[in-house]
C-alpha cells in the first residue's frame, strides 16, 4: 500500500504542484533506474528540497528511497512521526551520537537502512541555510561513504527552493527553481575529509553549470 501511495503522491501529485504551480524545472533521472542503490546529496534551503527531490526520481524506485530528517523536528510527537514514514519515507535519527545504545547512533541507522538495500538522501549540510546560501558540510556523509565505499553517491543541486518557502516561512511562493542531477559517483579516498572536499566539488561543479545554464 504505501509504495502505491508515494509513486501516485510524488510522481503525480507533488511533481505536478511543484512544476505548475512553484515553477520548478527537473532534471532527467531516468539514469538512475542503472543504479541499484545510492545515496542522493544535496544542498538544503527549503523544505521544498525532500519533496522535490522525491518528485524527481523515477516512480519505480521512489519507495526504496528514504530521506534522511531530524527525529525531534519531524518525530516531535507520534502522528507526526507516523505521517512522516508512511507519506515521506523519513529514516528519522537523532542528531547527536547516543553515548550507549547503538540503536540511537545516527550513522549505525544509515548503515542499517542501507544494508536493507534502500537508497538513501541525506543533506550533509545538516540543517536548512539562508536561500541560495551554501553551508559547511557536516562529517556524518563522509563516514557512511567510508562504511559503505561501494554504495555510490549522486549529487543534487538545487536552486530557487529557499525562495519559495524559506526557512521560518511557511508561505509558500512561485519562483524560478531547479533542480540538477550529477553523475553517480564512488569514493576516490577513505579518509572523511577528503570524501566531504569531493562531494563539495561536485555540488560546485553543478552550482556552476547551473549558472552557466542561466545566462
Amino acid at each position: 500500500m504505501q509504495k502505491l501511495v508515494l509513486q501516485f503522491t510524488y510522481s503525480l501529485l507533488v511533481r505536478w504542484f511543484l512544476r505548475l504551480i512553484i515553477g520548478v524545472q527537473f532534471d532527467d533521472s531516468k539514469f538512475l533506474l542503472k543504479e541499484e542503490q545510492f545515496i542522493i546529496v544535496a544542498n538544503h534551503n527549503s523544505h521544498l528540497d525532500t519533496m522535490a527531490i522525491m518528485a524527481s526520481v523515477p516512480r519505480k524506485m521512489v519507495h526504496k528511497i528514504q530521506p534522511v530528517a531530524a527525529q525531534d523536528y519531524f518525530g516531535k510527537t507520534k502522528w507526526r512521526q507516523t505521517v512522516g514514514r508512511f507519506f515521506i519515507n523519513f529514516l528519522l535519527i537523532p542528531r547527536k551520537r547516543g553515548q550507549s545504545d547503538l540503536q540511537d547512533d545516527p550513522i549505525s541507522q544509515m548503515i542499517a537502512a542501507l544494508d536493507t538495500g534502500n537508497s538513501l538522501i541525506i543533506f550533509p549540510e545538516g540543517t536548512r541555510g539562508e536561500p541560495e546560501k551554501e553551508q559547511p558540510l557536516k562529517p556524518g556523509i563522509g563516514k557512511v561513504l567510508s562504511l559503505r565505499p561501494d554504495i555510490k553517491y549522486v549529487p543534487v543541486f538545487m536552486y530557487g527552493m529557499g525562495k519559495a518557502m524559506p526557512k521560518g516561512d511557511g508561505l509558500i511562493l512561485p519562483t524560478n527553481a531547479r533542480l540538477l542531477y550529477g553523475q553517480p559517483t564512488t569514493i576516490n579516498k577513505p579518509k572523511i575529509s577528503d570524501i566531504l572536499q569531493q562531494i563539495e566539488a561536485d555540488l560546485s561543479d553543478l552550482k556552476a553549470k547551473m549558472a552557466n545554464h542561466s545566462n
